[in-house]
């Protein structure tokens, strides 16, 4: 076994990408105080933070999704969409991250009345000041949303298109997934892949494989988030390695929600990786599940077995996976062949 300490201080060097972040969970707790007391002035620093502790009282899927629409109900402004960011910056140093594509849900912020045009101009210009203080790349998913219907996602994907940034390369599909069945959302994905974007989906998080089959057969996603329950069925693994798309995974999240794995020595993901299937290892919500990318690289060595050697493809994989193209993805493959040596 590595010492814990040296684990960190290895893999923090090592050139890795982040695919499953949800942007508005990297906030601090400390940003979310200040959030909580610009919108309830007179509210004391302690009083805030036992609000607050409640807003995170839950213990499954639906309930952190309401907790996560209680934060983004704490934002008053764009303006204050600066404190994510600045957080998400503090998140990529700590961690060693070389590049990141992350998920942003602007339909809350759209029914709180948020001009998408501005919250766009926010994005990038946040990237862009992201990029020269740390030299990162941030590209952006925006989640189209299974959660509020078709109708919903179908006005984010219009304006998405009528509001286009290089910093958004294409959508997601988040939410809660029981309530919002992928094969409802094909039309809404064919019509992003024909306007230049790419596509990617959560799916087998709290379903079946036959959310799974969906999302890649009717939504035609390049990439799934989760994808866990994909171990339940060997035809769909083999046609996840033969069509070579990615999973993103989230161990300690996948552990929270408690549907298919219980423990993190249990996770699929280490079969994943045996049938030649190109896993990536992300936190899905850092704030949330309190767990950050080097953590989930120390349980996949020190609690779900995988060796240091097979980190390493783990950790290639995750630029495999990117929507980088295939140069920028060979330089990062070197450079974490130099730094593993």
């Amino acid at each position: 076994m590595i010492v814990k300490s040296d684990f960190y201080d290895f893999f923090r060097k090592v050139p890795k990408a982040e695919l499953h972040l949800h942007i508005e969970a990297v906030i601090s707790f400390d940003s979310i105080t200040r959030l909580y007391m610009k919108k309830y002035p007179g509210v004391s620093k302690a009083e805030a933070a036992e609000q607050i502790k409640c807003i995170f009282d839950y213990s499954d899927l639906n309930g952190f999704i309401q907790a996560y629409l209680k934060v983004q109900d704490l934002y008053e402004s764009v303006d204050d969409f600066d404190l994510i960011f600045d957080d998400l910056k503090d998140y990529i140093v700590r961690n060693g991250i070389s590049y990141a594509e992350v998920f942003a849900s602007p339909s809350a912020f759209l029914k709180k009345g948020f001009e998408f045009g501005a919250m766009m101009e926010s994005y990038h210009r946040n990237i862009a000041k992201l990029k020269e203080e740390t030299g990162v790349d941030v590209k952006m998913l925006l989640d189209v949303s299974r959660t509020f219907g078709l109708a919903n996602s179908e006005s984010n994907l219009d304006l998405i298109l009528a509001n286009k940034i290089p910093e958004v390369i294409g959508i997601g599909l988040g939410g809660a997934e029981s309530k919002g069945p992928a094969r409802e959302f094909g039309p809404v994905f064919k019509r992003a892949v024909e306007n230049g974007l790419v596509a990617v989906a959560h799916a087998g998080e709290d379903v079946g494989p036959e959310s799974v089959w969906d999302t890649i057969d009717i939504l035609k996603a390049s990439r799934i988030g989760h994808g866990i329950s994909s171990v339940f069925d060997e035809k769909l693994m083999d046609t996840l390695v033969q069509r070579k798309i990615p999973l993103e995974i989230c161990p300690t999240s996948n552990v929270f929600t408690k549907k298919y794995v219980k423990k993190l020595n249990e996770h699929p993901i280490r079969k994943f990786f045996d049938k030649g299937i190109c896993v990536t290892l992300n936190t899905d919500d850092p704030l949330f599940f309190k767990v950050e990318l080097l953590d989930e690289y120390w349980n996949a060595y020190s609690k779900i077995g995988f060796k240091k050697s097979e980190l390493k493809e783990i950790v290639k994989n995750s630029f495999r996976a990117s929507f980088l193209s295939d140069g920028e993805k060979s330089e990062f493959l070197k450079k974490i062949d130099g730094e593993w040596a």
